[in-house]
């Protein structure tokens, strides 16, 4: 590899840019494609194939064989509020290879010894959320019922690129949940990007199953179609 072609590599990891490292089997030649310039790569459809999961392939074109090795930051979950289901989605998020992080300004709800594994911020998500960053490779949930800490939480969310948002509620409490976001400027599109009543409808009832279904949601927004 060429040494300009690592550094870039790893200035991409260190600002949690998706990136592909493009070999060509017959030359050895490389380059670099990262999601931003992936329409005027003539490899444009399997980078962006190769943007949405981790690993290696090799694919043929006109011929040739390149080897695609895709470089993605690590995935995140932040779950905003400090509640049971939020107690019991943290395992399964790490089994499934996600790094979580909780929110919550509740003092009685953030604690450590209800979240032992996961990064816990005892703060509002308006506070919270903007050093964290949100990208592509996020997912954040909104678990706690409460519009004084979900709605902050949901507008910064909304203006990111995360790719999963859900909101715990019934089909009533989202309606009134989107009117209230309307009020603040988002649209129908915009607002049609949360999934609400969160979680695949498996009839889940308990803190543990609902954690299962919401991770399951996340899994199939996360792999695509």
């Amino acid at each position: 590899m060429r040494r300009e072609i690592l550094f870039a590599m790893n200035e991409d990891m260190a600002r949690r840019r998706p990136c592909v490292l493009i070999t060509d089997l017959d030359s050895g030649d490389q380059r670099l494609a990262r999601a931003t310039d992936e329409h005027a790569d003539p490899l444009s459809d399997e980078i962006r194939r190769s943007l949405m999961r981790d690993g290696g392939r090799i694919v043929e074109r006109e011929g040739r064989r390149f080897f695609l090795h895709s470089h993605l930051p690590p995935r995140r979950l932040i779950a905003i509020g400090a509640v049971h289901i939020a107690q019991a989605l943290g395992p399964i998020a790490r089994l499934a290879g996600f790094d979580m992080t909780v929110i919550d300004p509740r003092a009685a709800f953030a604690d450590a010894e209800r979240f032992p594994d996961d990064k816990l911020l005892p703060q509002w998500p308006q506070d919270a959320l903007p050093a964290l960053r949100l990208d592509a490779s996020c997912a954040v949930v909104l678990l706690t019922h409460d519009p004084r800490i979900d709605d902050p939480g949901l507008a910064l969310a909304l203006a990111s690129d995360c790719f999963y948002i859900g909101a715990l509620g019934s089909q009533k409490t989202h309606a009134n949940r989107v009117q209230r976001l309307k009020a603040l400027g988002f649209d129908d599109r915009s607002l049609s990007r949360i999934r609400a009543p969160i979680g695949l409808a498996i009839h889940a009832a308990t803190p543990a199953e609902i954690a299962v279904a919401i991770m399951a949601e996340i899994i199939a927004a996360h792999r695509g179609p």
